[in-house]
């Protein structure tokens, strides 16, 4: 299994940014896919989670609204959408699936 994260970077408050993560190693379209993110001094927390067909979707309540997980069985990647972004989103975000990790993507929201 492999998953590689991408689409971090530093974004102004109310900013947007989309995130990827490229899987590979599994029968991806079969999946559940998750979104995790971790705050400096914090522990890793849940943001967003798909179903192996796209059928059912969860998030995290503080981000309802403002994020949309998706995914595309045909390119074997996940996205995260994130809209309005606020300096509390700042966190390393990680893909996650089974128990297996990514190498996670900075997102920094800051003026």
């Amino acid at each position: 299994v492999r998953l590689v994260e991408s689409g971090g970077g530093l974004v102004q408050p109310g900013g947007s940014l989309t995130l990827s993560c490229a899987a590979s190693g599994f029968t991806f379209s079969r999946a559940h896919m998750s979104w995790y993110r971790q705050a400096p001094g914090k522990g890793r927390e849940l943001v967003a989670r798909i179903t192996g067909f796209g059928v059912t979707a969860d998030y995290l309540d503080s981000i309802k609204g403002r994020f949309t997980i998706s995914r595309d069985n045909g390119k074997n990647t996940v996205y995260l959408q994130m809209n309005n972004l606020k300096p509390e989103d700042t966190a390393v975000y990680y893909c996650n699936t089974a128990g297996h990790w990514g190498q996670g993507t900075q997102v920094t929201v800051s003026s």
